[in-house]
């Protein structure tokens, strides 16, 4: 499967909405669902600490992984971004069909 979702967090929603602009504008991802607030509770140099986050699930195909991880670096707030993909076991075949019309390795 060709598929993959890549998640990805932020402290602010608006720069999950620019993080999600740009990715989209891009065509690294052919959608990006922002959710939240959620709640997130973790270690950090050595303390457990909590905040609210908003949670980025951003639909692309295996071939823009690199360039979405390296979008996501450039334009990120936190100094280590969650970044995780996450393999498509099975998709709907014109849903498949969007994120292939929609997305371009190399676009940029």
């Amino acid at each position: 499967m060709d598929a993959i979702v890549v998640k990805s967090t932020t402290d602010k929603p608006e720069h999950a909405a620019q993080l999600a602009h740009r990715l989209v504008a891009d065509r690294l991802a052919a959608c990006v669902q922002i959710v939240g607030p959620v709640q997130s509770i973790y270690r950090w140099q050595g303390d457990v600490a909590e905040s609210r986050e908003w949670q980025l699930w951003i639909k692309t195909r295996q071939e823009c992984w690199e360039q979405v991880r390296q979008t996501i670096r450039e334009n990120h707030h936190y100094e280590t971004p969650e970044i995780v993909a996450l393999p498509a076991a099975a998709v709907d075949g014109d849903f498949l069909a969007w994120i292939m019309s929609e997305t371009r390795p190399n676009a940029r």
